[in-house]
């Protein structure tokens, strides 16, 4: 299927493909500092029945402790997809978000795992994103596995990487990456160079569909009113 060009800038591309990834599930939670996440999942939940969780909003975050409410929530089922980004993905869907180098004395320091592990193994659906696509972030290994995308056998694990999007394609991952479909405007030799690890394809590459009017509508508008109360200067920007 060919589809015309729209105006349309990169993050909200980025909003509307991880929002679609979520949508129809019951409770989504976007993390602290995630603007793009948050605003993915405030539209899910303007588009569906979604119900979505914005840490940091006074509006959007039911939760008065923080992390640990989220955590206390993950583990009794009740957060059906999470959204995680990293400073490195690899081929194995390992994240790192502690830094570049050693990781006793980094050359670059990220903010740091958190939760990150913990969640990776109970959300029944986690979202990786980077908006950037390059070798620097998507790696053939990881410096440091903040959280682990395949379990060791016998150990419990509810949930996990199901999707990575980025500023260029989205993948599937089930074990290993399976590029599904090439954002508009760019190609499968522009894909492999920037991709510092190996992954599946099938023999016919899809476009991904672009947002459509009701979703760059949304955005625009209720959307970027609802985010303006917890990332004002990203809000601005959109």
């Amino acid at each position: 299927m060919s589809y015309s060009k729209t105006s349309y800038s990169q993050t909200e591309l980025m909003i509307a493909l991880l929002a679609r990834e979520v949508a129809g599930l019951a409770h989504v939670v976007a993390g602290a500092i995630s603007p793009l996440a948050a605003a993915a999942a405030l539209l899910a939940q303007a588009s569906g029945p979604t119900r979505a969780t914005v840490l940091g909003s006074r509006r959007f975050n039911c939760f008065t402790e923080g992390g640990r409410e989220l955590f206390d929530c993950a583990a009794e089922g009740r957060v059906d997809g999470f959204f995680l980004s990293g400073g490195q993905i690899d081929g194995s869907a390992n994240i790192n978000l502690v830094g570049i180098g050693d990781p006793a004395r980094p050359s670059v320091r990220f903010p740091g795992s958190f939760g990150s592990a913990y969640l990776y193994f109970l959300v029944p659906k986690i979202v990786l994103f980077r908006e950037e696509h390059s070798r620097r972030g998507l790696v053939s290994r990881v410096d440091f596995i903040s959280a682990p995308g395949v379990g060791p056998a016998g150990v419990y694990r509810r949930g996990g990487p199901k999707v990575l999007v980025t500023g260029l394609a989205r993948f599937s991952f089930a074990g290993r990456f399976r590029l599904e479909s090439i954002h508009l405007g760019h190609d499968l030799a522009e894909i492999e160079a920037a991709t510092g690890f190996d992954f599946d394809r099938p023999a016919a590459l899809p476009v991904t569909p672009p947002p459509s009017e009701g979703e760059l509508r949304l955005i625009r508008g209720r959307i970027r009113e609802e985010l303006a109360e917890t990332y004002p200067i990203f809000a601005a920007k959109m």
